[in-house]
């Protein structure tokens, strides 16, 4: 399972298939700093959480990582992400062989639930469900010692609905990864009206902690990457709606004109037009009087089609795997 989270908003296609890169640094001591928490446990090693747990695991912050799985598959998928991952950093020097041993030997893969009782920071990164995350946060309330901060790596959930799940919202806060976690240096630190200003602190220290770059928001829809990124992204597609300017004509204006990577319906290509249409319609649902979010015809007509971009082949435009072909419009 993973937390639904945008790919690469500042990298190019061809980079985001780089080899994964990360940090270790080892410890010369056992003393932990004030910032950093003795045991963290990732729930859910999909997309998001496999990567997260490689990073905490290789900072070497913490002397175990809890990775967790509810089924013996996907924790096996996860693990084997984490390895293979590792793996290329050897093979590329990066890493030396006794620091990726060193860290693989600091995860603790468990399907067993009561394994993160006694971790000191938890990060959820399941999917983007919220019963899932109700049902999860009410059973993590239940088992984990009174101390134990919880943070979601949801993108677009509020954190508030989910603090309130978990019982204790004044230890509770959002830790916003991007994909791939390993190599995106970005992590949004999100607190609430009832996050206990001592536990974001603690939250914001670990993110830098672990070797990426914090950044505090409050709990606001999309907090800041995706509450700017995807409002623009609905405005390109109501050009199309409206048949101010192609397809084509749109991307190449930003990639040009305001020097972005790859141009905004492009990226929603890359994305997947229905994570796109599942976001904004939630906040839309949500906040029907805030005229940023809106639904283009454009979009949901592709998703009705099943055309979700690259992943199904075809969206705003055609799709070979990973290479972008013509736009539909052309």
């Amino acid at each position: 399972m993973a937390a639904l989270s945008f790919h690469s908003l500042s990298r190019s296609s061809s980079m985001m298939r780089r080899a994964l890169t990360s940090s270790f640094s080892s410890s010369s001591s056992p003393s932990l700093s004030s910032s950093s928490f003795s045991k963290v446990g990732v729930v859910g090693l999909g997309l998001m959480g496999h990567g997260i747990a490689q990073v905490a695991a290789s900072s070497g912050k913490h002397d175990t990582v809890v990775a967790f799985e509810p089924e013996l598959k996907y924790l096996e998928s996860g693990k084997s992400r984490i390895e293979k991952s590792i793996d290329k950093l050897v093979q590329k020097q990066k890493m030396s062989q006794d620091a990726a041993t060193q860290v693989l030997s600091n995860i603790q893969f468990t399907t067993d639930f009561d394994a993160l009782a006694d971790a000191d920071f938890i990060v959820e990164a399941v999917i983007e469900n919220m019963d899932l995350k109700r049902d999860l946060y009410g059973k993590l309330g239940n088992i984990c010692k009174p101390e134990t901060i919880f943070a979601s790596n949801t993108s677009s959930l509020s954190i508030t609905e989910m603090a309130a799940f978990s019982g204790r919202p004044r230890n509770f806060c959002g830790v916003h990864f991007f994909n791939p976690v390993q190599l995106m240096k970005l992590v949004e630190v999100i607190r609430t009206k009832e996050t206990d200003p001592a536990v974001f602190e603690k939250a914001f220290n670990w993110v830098s902690d672990i070797g990426k770059v914090a950044v505090r928001c409050n709990d606001t829809p999309g907090f800041i990457v995706n509450r700017l990124l995807v409002p623009s992204l609905m405005q390109a597609m109501l050009m199309v709606d409206r048949n101010d300017a192609s397809i084509h004509d749109i991307d190449i204006s930003m990639q040009l004109g305001a020097g972005h990577p790859m141009g905004p319906l492009h990226l929603a290509d890359y994305i997947g037009l229905d994570t796109c249409l599942y976001i904004v319609k939630g906040w839309v649902t949500k906040y029907p009087d805030e005229p940023a979010f809106v639904v283009p015809n454009c979009l949901e007509q592709l998703v009705t089609k099943g055309h979700l971009g690259r992943k199904s082949g075809q969206g705003f435009y055609k799709w070979e795997g990973d290479k972008r072909g013509d736009a539909l419009d052309q």
